[in-house]
């Protein structure tokens, strides 16, 4: 008597294919395991953070009272020394966003919106691929082709524009101005601003512009009233970290041009005001220890300055974000 094999029937809503439940051991060990490399990544950037506050701290303190003949004879104390820094970063970072925001949104409006596909992403690439560059090369640059050949611009400048506090002589003779350190670090600036924009502009609802197009706007008039209105948090949060870019740097303004810390609104003169950076990259070798604790102060205060520039980007762009739900 021959048997046939009995064919196990699948209840209801059972798969007899699929691979068997795993078990709830090797779940918990990954998740233990992913959860603690990224509750230590998270840590080692805050103890990071950290460890250079507490260090800017306890080497620059004693700065904050240092003898007045540290300062020179620009300043009689600390605060009035770091104030003069202070303005020639603030200023050198708003030459810098002022050339570089005009052309960070039109670049990345030009490739989320109106570049073929084809041409958008090499453009793109190219702009995130500045950010790679060394500042050391965009110094270079600067001091020896973009402010020679800057020079008939600011001359210009000194002609007809002249009654303007920016742009009254005497023009500087090598052309190595805080204008130019401005311009070089707006393209440093630019990839930052356009990588970051571009993203942003891309998470515009299709259905908006769709509708905006549907309603016989035209591609500038959707962009103004659908991509813009929704992206609004996130422009001010790359521009912010842009500014955070150009309110760090050292070595392409300490390149460019030569520094004194004074306070003037000449943007073409040969006097230029220093920043905080570009001041302890040209004085942190000196053999006094007291203007090396100085300079560490001034280093605090940058420190603390840039965290908060940064900080407030966070915050415009998280409340844009609770606003839009």
């Amino acid at each position: 008597m021959s048997t046939t094999p009995q064919l196990e029937q699948a209840e209801p809503g059972e798969d007899l294919g699929s691979p068997g439940p795993r078990s709830s051991t090797s779940y918990g060990r990954g998740d233990r395991l992913f959860s603690g490399t990224a509750l230590a990544s998270g840590l080692t950037i805050l103890v990071t953070l950290a460890a250079v506050f507490v260090f800017l701290l306890l080497k620059g303190f004693p700065g904050f009272s240092a003898d007045p003949d540290v300062y020179g004879p620009s300043a009689s104390n600390f605060w009035g020394y770091v104030g003069r820094l202070l303005f020639g970063t603030t200023l050198a970072a708003i030459i810098a966003l002022v050339v570089a925001v005009p052309f960070s949104f039109a670049l990345a409006l030009f490739t989320s919106h109106y570049a073929p596909r084809r041409l958008a992403a090499p453009i793109a690439y190219v702009i995130d691929l500045l950010a790679a560059v060394p500042s050391v090369v965009f110094g270079l640059w600067g001091a020896r082709t973009l402010a020679v050949t800057s020079q008939p611009v600011q001359r210009w400048l000194d002609a007809h524009l002249g009654f303007l506090p920016f742009f009254h002589g005497p023009v500087s003779a090598t052309g190595r101005t805080i204008l130019v350190a401005g311009i070089v670090l707006a393209i440093m600036c630019i990839p930052i601003i356009t990588a970051i924009s571009r993203e942003v502009f891309k998470q515009t609802p299709r259905l908006h512009e769709e509708a905006a197009l549907a309603l016989g706007a035209t591609r500038w008039e959707m962009v103004r009233y659908a991509v813009f209105p929704h992206s609004r948090s996130g422009m001010v949060a790359a521009v912010m970290l842009g500014l955070g870019r150009a309110l760090g740097e050292t070595m392409a303004v300490a390149m460019v041009m030569s520094s004194t810390p004074i306070v003037t609104l000449n943007l073409i003169s040969s006097t230029n005001p220093a920043t905080i950076a570009s001041n302890i990259a040209a004085n942190y070798k000196a053999e006094d220890n007291r203007i090396q604790t100085v300079l560490l102060a001034t280093g605090l205060v940058l420190f603390l300055f840039t965290f908060l520039v940064n900080f407030a980007a966070r915050y415009i762009a998280g409340r844009g974000e609770r606003a839009q739900r």
